[in-house]
């Protein structure tokens, strides 16, 4: 618990059936710098959620993204969604285009369904 009685969200990665855990393994790529900006990021918003801009935008049906600016020069997202009291992070990606591409957004949502069922 936080000093202030706030709650600190349990924040929980997205496995798939067979067990892996992809963002996680996703993240293991990256170097040290990058993996922990992207943590920093994460922890921000198990800390002070809810967080709007610019480190977390809403992506709609209750989807929503963290906006991490990497050492590298690059920038990441972060997708997840509020489920049971916990953060449940489903996909993550180095953004190349101004718009989110909606493969991923395909895949976080489905993922998102999958414990909302």
């Amino acid at each position: 618990m936080k000093r202030d009685g706030s709650r600190i969200i349990p924040v929980i990665f997205y496995r798939t059936r067979a067990g892996a855990s992809v963002v996680r393994d996703w993240s293991h790529g990256l170097d040290a710098g990058d993996r922990n900006a992207i943590g920093q990021d994460l922890m921000r918003v198990q800390y002070r959620w809810p967080v709007g801009m610019p480190l977390c935008r809403a992506m709609g049906s209750g989807l929503w993204e963290v906006r991490s600016s990497l050492p590298s020069s690059r920038i990441a997202r972060v997708l997840f969604c509020v489920h049971g009291g916990k953060i449940l992070v489903l996909h993550a990606f180095i953004k190349k285009s101004q718009k989110t591409p909606d493969a991923d957004l395909a895949l976080a949502r489905k993922r998102q369904r999958e414990f909302e069922d």
